[in-house]
């Protein structure tokens, strides 16, 4: 495959991803001290109340009391809102009762799935396929097509059970659905987009509406000019092992456009897939509000 044949955004997400993956494999022994999650605000025009957005908490034992400070800092704050970027699990452990920490949220709160949910991608010839499989994606709005990237990898199953486990503790997970609520009083649409690694992302067609909107998805790059005011993200970690700056740079995090939405791409809560926490970036919890 010649990168030239990739569109020139999905290049630099592959070349970049690539270069973290050797990274991380050189890294892995090498323990630095986990960071606690810093508020992040992000103000968006047209925001309704107070929306929490957190991504990538890939739970396991020992990363059990960050997850826990973490929901005691979100329920302190009282949002109005909580939304989940995906990728709950932790390598190929098949117990999900660690889940249950998600029962102490209290605000409501919706999620979506991640690649490592579906254990799609998630070793290293695993990603290696998926990030050719990318250049066959299909991304206009109203012609979004992942079915590229479904190679019969995706464990289905073990997906339905992370939802089952999520959903009993308090968590709805939206798979390719809308939801309509009022915020604050306002109204409010939601479409949470399943896994596009997995190839299972299809998100309705919708009718315009005025309503503020937001689209919850797990990869950035793929993600597609919907009539949407916010597009929320995660499974870059925010570059991980670069300096805020570059990852910024790169799209890996921080706040860009997408046709007319905001995209913003989480640095995540300070956990990983990785066997120790290395990380170069400081985790966060994102506020959305209102300008002002």
């Amino acid at each position: 495959m010649a990168l030239g044949s990739i569109p020139p955004r999905l290049n630099r997400f592959f070349s970049v991803t690539i270069l973290l993956s050797l990274l991380s494999a050189s890294l892995g022994a090498v323990a630095v001290e986990r960071r606690v999650p810093e508020v992040t605000e992000l103000a968006v025009d047209g925001a309704v109340g107070e929306i929490i957005f957190i991504a990538d908490p890939h739970v396991r034992d020992d990363n059990l009391p960050l997850i826990r400070e973490t929901i005691r800092t979100i329920n302190a704050m009282d949002p109005d809102l909580v939304l989940i970027g995906g990728d709950f699990v932790f390598g190929g452990s098949d117990d999900l009762s660690l889940q249950s920490v998600w029962g102490e949220l209290e605000p409501p709160t919706y999620a979506v799935l991640g690649n490592h949910d579906y254990r799609s991608g998630d070793t290293a010839t695993g990603l290696v396929r998926k990030l050719a499989q990318i250049r066959l994606l299909r991304l206009a709005a109203g012609s979004y097509d992942t079915t590229p990237m479904d190679d019969g990898t995706a464990d289905g199953a073990f997906a339905d059970r992370v939802a089952t486990a999520l959903e009993a503790n308090g968590v709805r997970v939206l798979r390719n659905e809308v939801v309509e609520l009022r915020v604050d009083g306002r109204p409010f649409r939601l479409v949470g987009v399943d896994d596009a690694w997995a190839g299972r992302a299809s998100p309705p067609l919708l009718e315009p509406t005025d309503a503020f909107t937001v689209y919850l998805i797990h990869e950035p790059d793929c993600a597609a000019p919907w009539d949407a005011d916010l597009i929320l993200a995660g499974h870059t970690h925010g570059g991980q092992f670069l300096p805020a700056g570059v990852a910024d740079r790169l799209g890996l995090s921080g706040r860009s456009r997408c046709g007319g939405a905001v995209l913003y791409v989480t640095r995540g809560i300070g956990t990983s897939n990785l066997p120790r926490e290395i990380r170069a970036t400081t985790p966060e919890i994102v506020r959305i509000v209102p300008p002002g």
